[in-house]
């Protein structure tokens, strides 16, 4: 089976290579992720990873399996997409600022003949951080391209992470645990 990544995430690929596979990584441009306004915060990262997949079915071949996710950050009902600009990623940054908030990442392994989907949330929580944390991290930093302004790998996530109940790896985009057995059951 030849694997076949649908993100262009540098940390997707770098976890997904930590699992010894060997995959291509294939992008297209274009793929509607918009979601329903009724579904729940909670089911949105698993329904898009699935429309993202959907795009990619027509082009696989038989022997290939296709690996789309999509990650979210939750704080109460509220999705913390990618931020704007700085204000946006501090006004987030504040949103998370001492409280604990949920990372869910929809995964779906797709194949010509069959697709298993599924999601993982992990618990994460932050300390209480300052205006000037928040600010040296996003003009360091620059956290525009990560869902709720922040990467748990870098600063903030080293000074500011206090609990974490769940996968790690989970919160930096891929559960590679649960890709694995899922992989094995394949």
């Amino acid at each position: 089976m030849k694997y076949i990544l649908a993100s262009n995430s540098p940390r997707r690929k770098e976890l997904l290579a930590g699992l010894g596979l060997d995959f291509e990584v294939k992008v297209m441009q274009g793929i509607d992720e918009s979601f329903p306004a009724s579904l729940p915060a909670a089911e949105v990262s698993e329904y898009i990873s699935e429309k993202k997949a959907a795009a990619y079915l027509s082009t696989l071949k038989e022997d290939e399996l296709l690996i789309t996710a999509d990650t979210v950050v939750i704080c109460g009902e509220e999705i913390l997409g990618k931020p704007k600009d700085a204000a946006d990623a501090h006004r987030m940054l504040r949103e998370l600022s001492g409280k604990t908030h949920q990372v869910t990442t929809g995964v779906c392994l797709s194949t010509c003949e069959k697709q298993r989907h599924f999601s993982v949330t992990t618990d994460v929580t932050f300390k209480e951080f300052s205006d000037e944390e928040i600010d040296f991290y996003i003009e360091n930093y620059r956290p525009f391209d990560k869902a709720g302004a922040y990467g748990i790998q870098e600063w903030i996530g080293y000074i500011g992470c206090t609990g974490l109940k769940g996968s790690y790896y989970n919160v930096m985009g891929l559960p590679v645990q649960r890709i694995y057995e899922e992989l094995k059951k394949f």
